[in-house]
């Protein structure tokens, strides 16, 4: 009972300041587990891996509890703290925002509570304010390109969660007022919970006129503010914590310059030569028929960690690696299908590896080779079409990017 009316008698205080905003209510996403049994599971996946680059293992030799472990952290994970692997994700195109808070609590030995701790997705650490008391009015800024990605969802994960003892003694957010450019926006509700939390935006944040490179970085660049109106008590400390702070969003899940579109008449253009307003030749999925569908919004931003895909007929396509595809027998695939699966509204992925077997314009293709590209470039998206979630792309049945939306 004690935590809770210091909950009440802390929002009470800020209350008045948050009439007619919008109140976005956060969602416990991922429970999160760092005790001795997942860190004998992650020691477990460390020899699993050791042992199949050996050859002293096969995939097909491993058992359901072995692949049930490898499941947990794929081969992009280098620390069971990681909070991403180092696979491609929204942050292959994302990310270049600057950060600042208003204090920082001093460090403990080894431990620091830094502004950078926010960013850097380690579970293992954590910004805790630096002001006397609870932190009340403390606050997070994000100074954001305008051509950065546009912004769909927030993700934070709330207290100092590298131990449950941890997490229990420091206080944790209860609400946040925020602000874009000092005008204040919405009041975020965050859960008590030793979990990871998304917070789905009312509102895109960013510029949706994304056509012309040069005009958008002419536009305004934006300054998020996050302030602290109301927390959750420590049992030991009133110093409050937030472990990660990170976001999600669309403009990022492309295809490489170059990559031939298939126009409503049949012809071809470069993806990069599209506009607002041109006709495409999309795919219907409930009558498996090609038909005529306008563009209405394009992306193009730089990305980095892309693939190639080379296919049984000659063609090839350079894209991310949870771009979606159409298999041959109507699932979508790609080659990163958990990532696909968690940002697109999509119930069930295939993993794509050569041997896939994907829609094309004369049928289904084969993959028959999958080609890591490293250097950064300017990518390619058709974000909306007036009907149906597919467009062909050198030839392949490939999905919008109209399809990213959190479940």
């Amino acid at each position: 009972m004690k935590k809770i009316l210091g909950v009440i008698i802390l929002f009470l205080t800020t209350s008045l300041f948050a009439q007619d905003l919008n109140v976005l209510e956060a969602e416990v996403w991922e429970i999160l587990d760092f005790g001795s049994e997942t860190q004998k599971k992650w020691k477990k996946r460390e020899q699993l891996y050791d042992d199949l680059n050996s050859g002293e293992k096969t995939e097909a030799t491993l058992t359901k509890e072995e692949k049930e472990v490898i499941n947990l952290w794929d081969e992009t994970y280098s620390s069971m703290w990681s909070v991403e692997g180092d696979g491609c994700s929204w942050y292959c195109g994302a990310g270049d925002y600057t950060v600042k808070t208003s204090s920082e609590l001093s460090s403990n030995g080894e431990l620091t509570y830094k502004t950078e701790n926010l960013t850097d997705f380690n579970y293992k650490t954590a910004w805790v304010e630096g002001k006397p008391g609870y932190g009340i009015g403390e606050f997070i800024t994000f100074k954001i390109p305008s051509t950065h990605p546009r912004i769909t969802t927030i993700i934070l994960v709330n207290g100092y969660v590298k131990s449950k003892k941890a997490w229990r003694d420091n206080s944790r957010v209860h609400e946040l007022k925020m602000f874009i450019n000092d005008k204040p926006h919405a009041i975020i509700k965050l859960k008590d919970a030793y979990a990871k939390q998304h917070i789905k935006l009312k509102e895109i944040l960013g510029y949706s006129d994304r056509e012309d490179v040069e005009e958008l970085k002419k536009k305004k660049d934006l300054n998020v503010r996050f302030e602290i109106m109301s927390v959750f008590k420590g049992d030991k400390y009133d110093d409050t914590a937030i472990t990660e702070m990170y976001f999600d969003g669309l403009d990022v899940h492309c295809l490489a310059k170059g990559t031939l579109i298939t126009m409503a008449d049949n012809s071809q253009k470069k993806i990069e030569l599209l506009k607002k307003g041109d006709e495409v030749l999309s795919y219907n999925q409930k009558t498996n028929k090609s038909e005529a569908s306008i563009i209405t919004e394009l992306a193009s931003p730089v990305h980095k960690g892309l693939i190639k895909l080379d296919f049984s007929n000659g063609s090839s396509i350079t894209c991310t690696k949870d771009h979606p595809f159409l298999s041959h027998n109507s699932q979508w695939i790609s080659n990163d299908p958990q990532k696909t699966a968690i940002d697109y509204d999509l119930p069930f992925v295939v993993k794509l590896k050569k041997g896939s077997k994907v829609k094309s314009l004369n049928g289904v293709v084969g993959v028959v080779k999958i080609t890591d590209v490293k250097p950064k470039q300017r990518t390619y998206t058709i974000v909306e079409l007036s009907k149906n979630k597919s467009f062909f792309a050198n030839g392949i049945v490939t999905g919008i990017e109209k399809l990213r939306v959190l479940r």
